[in-house]
């Protein structure tokens, strides 16, 4: 698939991602977080690699919150331009220690970020945002290739989970080589295990 089909999935889902009011982003929103952790493996990991939302994104800081509640380690990525890579830095109190950053989103800030690096090789569960998804793990994110560099050189053996609203499932992602495929994704309706849905002869959503 070329980049113009792939930059035209993104328009259309974002667009109507976008639509969305408030009310219903914090309300299909808290139905992720609930799914998110009904899950096994997160409920058993430790160490979390978490987006910070912006605009219509599913939002995460209830999830950073649940987290740190749970005495589980915590990072959030810094975005590192220059370099085209993400950092992960380790937060405990996100009222104090974010503030806007790349494209305006929550990051943290300055003085937090040379004692906190993790190193990405030990985090267990990256929560991934991304722009469109299909049932089978395929993810579009929004074109600069930061998660698909952090997962495959970074975190290559953490348990990626994207979080989308349903409208955001299309039937099959157009996948290019390096595009990085998720392992759960989490929507407001259903939780997609997309180890075992890759390898069904129906690759389509129902």
């Amino acid at each position: 698939m070329n980049t113009q089909n792939r930059n035209s999935w993104r328009h259309k889902i974002l667009s109507g991602r976008d639509r969305l009011s408030p009310a219903e982003l914090a309300e299909k929103s808290g139905r992720i977080t609930e799914g998110l952790f009904t899950l096994e493996e997160t409920r058993a990991a430790h160490i979390f690699f978490i987006y910070l939302h912006f605009r219509s994104e599913v939002q995460t800081r209830d999830i950073v919150r649940r987290c740190l509640a749970e005495g589980k380690t915590v990072t959030v990525p810094l975005t590192l331009t220059n370099e085209s890579r993400l950092l992960a830095v380790r937060i405990t109190d996100p009222q104090n220690q974010l503030e806007p950053g790349y494209c305006t989103i929550p990051e943290p800030i300055p003085s937090l970020v040379p004692g906190s690096v993790l190193d990405p090789a030990k985090i267990e569960v990256v929560i991934v945002p991304g722009s469109v998804f299909d049932r089978f793990g395929g993810r579009l994110g929004y074109g600069g290739g930061y998660y698909d560099r952090f997962l495959d050189q970074e975190a290559a053996n953490a348990l990626r989970i994207g979080l989308a609203y349903e409208l955001q499932l299309v039937d099959q992602v157009p996948l290019e080589p390096h595009d990085q495929l998720m392992d759960f994704v989490v929507t407001e309706k259903k939780i997609y295990d997309c180890r075992r849905l890759r390898h069904a002869p129906d690759r389509r959503v129902s």
